[in-house]
């Protein structure tokens, strides 16, 4: 028998395990996500994406300082209650024509253009809804001229400014003489007095105690919110009048687009000479005076930008707040118009210079953290 020798059986090697991490503290976790959280919002506090945000709590603080002058000055009626609400009311119904215009006046800048002639629209279209024959079809046939007027004119401007290559200035100015002469012509310049009652129902009945005025202001402000914050016109407003050949280049038709914006300003007269005339009962081609400077100077304070490319819709409706404020703070005190217009325009003049220098930092940021890249 030869001895046989065993075979060596290879034993398997065990498979090494990762090392295991050590024990995670449930609490621990939960304080690095609150930091990241809270580093998180205030990295966008102090970004581009609470600029908005301050504009507006700067602008709620503008306010609460000119109550506060009211109250020092008129001790009396602020004291009472329901004077306060009804002051509050008033200043409200008296912001919401001006409201109205300036929502379409705020899409206009963002776009990176201008537009002279909304007051002079709100007039065409208040004296072309209350000619006889207009007023012969009812509340419908005057709501419905006044609308149709108003976006028709709007689609003119734009028009002449995105395919005629005219200065937005230059062409909304001439349009501003021209509706303004055609309304004096249609109304041969007299007051053409509103028939229906239910439009002069309009700006005298109050829902909730709150008037209908106010309500329709923020059914349009609400809308204009959506528009553009949440739709994507309102996103193409902001690339064009941001960069207008960037956006050319991403594939919006900037022409087109731009029709449309003061197609969308001269529906916002419209309404807004609907608004007009039921307050007045009547309508005249002087109505609706100067109302051109009161949106622009309103969306200026709210911090649109007059180059485009930026702006807020409650900015601009805390604008058009605060002047109704200080034309209510003016009347109450009993002070002259002139010197209501003068503080007027010397609030237009610090708001420029404020931009001005806003963006002027903001360009030295970026040009300085192009040096620190390069090097």
């Amino acid at each position: 028998m030869s001895d046989a020798t065993p075979t060596p059986t290879a034993t398997p090697e065990r498979p090494q395990l990762p090392a295991q991490s050590p024990p995670v503290d449930p609490a621990e976790t939960a304080v690095a996500s609150d930091k990241a959280r809270s580093t998180g919002k205030l990295s966008w506090w102090r970004g581009d994406g609470g600029d908005g945000a301050k504009r507006n709590l700067g602008l709620i603080g503008v306010l609460a300082a000119l109550i506060v002058v009211g109250a020092v000055t008129k001790p009396d009626l602020y004291g009472d209650p329901n004077w306060v609400w009804n002051n509050v009311l008033a200043i409200l119904q008296l912001a919401s024509v001006v409201g109205v215009v300036t929502v379409g006046m705020t899409f206009v800048i963002i776009g990176g253009g201008i537009d002279l002639s909304v007051g002079a629209i709100v007039a065409l279209a208040g004296v072309w809804c209350t000619t006889v024959a207009t007023q012969s079809y009812g509340a419908g046939g005057m709501i419905f001229t006044a609308l149709v007027v108003g976006i028709c004119v709007g689609l003119v401007n734009g028009v002449l400014i995105s395919y005629g290559r005219l200065v937005p200035f230059i062409a909304t100015l001439a349009m501003l003489v021209a509706a303004r002469g055609l309304a004096a012509s249609i109304s041969n310049k007299q007051t053409q007095v509103s028939s229906s009652t239910f439009i002069n129902d309009i700006a005298a009945r109050k829902v909730i105690g709150i008037p209908i005025l106010v309500y329709i202001l923020g059914a349009v402000v609400l809308a204009g919110w959506v528009v553009l914050n949440r739709t994507t016109f309102g996103r193409r407003t902001i690339a064009v009048g941001g960069n207008p050949e960037a956006a050319r280049l991403a594939g919006i038709n900037v022409r087109r687009h731009t029709m449309l914006l003061y197609a969308l300003s001269g529906l916002c007269c419209g309404i807004a000479a609907i608004m007009l005339t039921s307050q007045a009962t009547s309508a005249q081609a002087a109505m609706a005076n100067l109302y051109e400077l009161d949106a622009i100077a309103a969306a200026i304070i709210g911090g649109t930008l007059l180059s485009g490319g930026r702006g807020t819709i409650v900015g601009s409706l805390l604008g058009v707040i605060i002047f109704a404020t200080i034309t209510n703070l003016f009347a109450i005190n009993g002070l002259s118009i002139e010197a209501q217009n003068m503080v007027k325009g010397g609030i237009i003049v610090a708001a420029v210079l404020v931009q001005q220098f806003q963006f002027k930092s903001v360009t030295r940021l970026l040009a300085r953290n192009r040096v620190t890249t390069a090097t």
